[in-house]
């Protein structure tokens, strides 16, 4: 590396942030890249640890050590250049990833990581400032029509590959815009939309063809798909949420997290929504500890919500992980997210037991939850975590507005799902494997699947891999061979 003594003579440096008074009055991003200076110090510490375990803790399998030993020598242009040669959209993971590979590094096991995240947002950043992020489009064409459903990353990512090879890609996004979740799930505050208008512009050059507001299923047929197009994959997503099954659920102010996030997106957007759920002057309580959960807490203080409290069902993880036991796998421990820190009370090992009205012209309206306290034990004989009522425990929590964010069950039941027919796991997703000559190939030989729609709920940086390396199977499939990396 280009100092080999760079991590035990630096600290780590933290991504600066808009102070928390001010950035709780707008909806802009309000994290900070580093400076040249500041990322050249931290791409520094990345040491010649031999087996680079942040590179296979990566799912898109990041060459992280030689673009920090490149932005360590401040060669920007040969840094973007190794970042995309493994990920497409490097400004949606530099923002919203949550950095496995930093959990994994070397230097966690007993001190700070590198900074791995901040450097590649900031390698992202800078490139698009220098315009050296340009169309890519293909010189020859294959001659086949490729139809991808679901414009979110990973039916983006899947587009430009094969577009970059030369076949004729349409996107259908049911949607009035592309983008999928990232666009309407993900608040503005953590991902600007420009961040997916440039990347949309990019592709429409490399001459990828964006067809929204096309719900297929409903007003466009799976059958006409596969009689218009090569291939067919499917990215649609795993949008079913989980519900809470308690007396009262039907009251009004309960509400899906899914149903609360976008609307304040198109809103930020320049949108009208119509009967918007808003937080303004609310109680509001978060059911669901994760990330989800936390975007409803960023969204609700910005719109004038009095209290906000997030409930966790499982219990608090503790402040600091186990190093020595869980390094280099990812830690389970207690993250405070830019949210929680804005304002919110945080309370875990609690179950929801009812939803209760309020009295009077208030009796549709949520007006509490009662929560009780659990207990978590573990089955001598199984294994297996138990749960149980702490006997007295119960107690009523005031609440105008609850929103669910308990995590996603799979993909949304939908006339797509019958229409495709196809083999499904125990979970509800299309089964496809990852693996092998039939790689993300569902039942049907010219259906592949990928993203959520197939593994279940994860991540952004999984969701890209695996529209990767579906489009590299789909490249396959229909040419007989793929220079696409897998």
């Amino acid at each position: 590396m280009g100092k080999i003594s760079g991590f035990l003579e630096l600290d780590r440096i933290d991504e600066a942030a808009e102070a928390i008074q001010t950035r709780k009055h707008h909806y802009r991003e309000f994290v900070l890249h580093l400076s040249d200076e500041e990322a050249k110090l931290q791409g520094a510490r990345c040491m010649d640890c031999g087996v680079p375990f942040c590179h296979t803790a990566c799912p898109v399998n990041n060459i992280i050590p030689d673009w920090n030993d490149l932005v360590y020598r401040q060669d920007w242009r040969d840094a973007i250049d190794v970042l995309h040669s493994t990920n497409n959209f490097p400004e949606f993971t530099g923002r919203i990833c949550p950095a496995p590979c930093e959990a994994a590094c070397t230097l966690n096991v007993n001190s700070t990581p590198v900074g791995i995240k901040s450097i590649e947002h900031a390698i992202v950043d800078k490139a698009w400032e220098m315009g050296w992020i340009t169309p890519q489009a293909a010189r020859i064409s294959s001659g086949k029509r490729v139809a991808i459903v679901g414009s979110g990353p990973a039916g983006l990512a899947a587009a430009q590959q094969l577009a970059r090879v030369g076949h004729a890609v349409v996107v259908f996004e049911r949607n009035e815009l592309p983008g999928g979740l990232l666009r309407f799930g993900i608040p503005d505050f953590k991902l600007e939309k420009k961040q997916i208008e440039r990347r949309i512009e990019q592709m429409q050059a490399e001459g990828v063809e964006f067809r929204c507001s096309t719900n297929v299923g409903t007003n466009l047929s799976v059958a006409d798909l596969l009689a218009d197009f090569d291939a067919l994959v499917v990215c649609g997503g795993a949008e079913m949420p989980r519900d809470l099954q308690v007396p009262g659920r039907d009251l009004e102010g309960v509400h899906f997290a899914m149903d609360f996030l976008p609307q304040q997106n198109r809103v930020v957007a320049g949108r009208k929504v119509a009967d918007q759920i808003l937080a303004s002057g609310k109680h509001v309580v978060v059911v669901g500890g994760g990330d989800t959960g936390s975007d409803c807490v960023g969204t609700s203080n910005r719109q004038g919500a009095l209290s906000v409290t997030q409930i966790e069902l499982l219990p608090q993880p503790p402040q600091e992980e186990e190093r020595a036991v869980v390094w280099p796998y990812w830690p389970i421990k207690l993250r405070t997210s830019s949210s929680h820190e804005e304002g919110c009370e945080r309370a875990w090992s609690l179950a929801t037991k009812e939803i209760r009205a309020g009295e009077g012209r208030s009796q549709k309206k949520v007006r509490a939850l009662v929560l009780v306290e659990v207990e978590w034990k573990r089955d001598p004989v199984t294994g297996a975590n138990r749960m149980s009522e702490v006997a007295g425990s119960e107690r009523e929590l005031r609440a105008d507005l609850v929103l669910l964010a308990m995590g996603f069950t799979g993909p949304l039941e939908s006339p797509l799902l019958a229409q495709l027919g196809v083999e499904r796991d125990a979970r509800g997703n299309l089964a496809a494997t990852t693996d092998g000559a039939d790689a993300y190939r569902t039942s049907h030989p010219r259906i592949f699947a990928a993203g959520d729609v197939r593994r279940g709920q994860s991540l952004v940086v999984w969701a890209i891999r695996e529209g990767r390396q579906c489009a590299r199977a789909v490249d396959h499939a229909l040419m007989g061979s793929s220079n696409l990396p897998r």
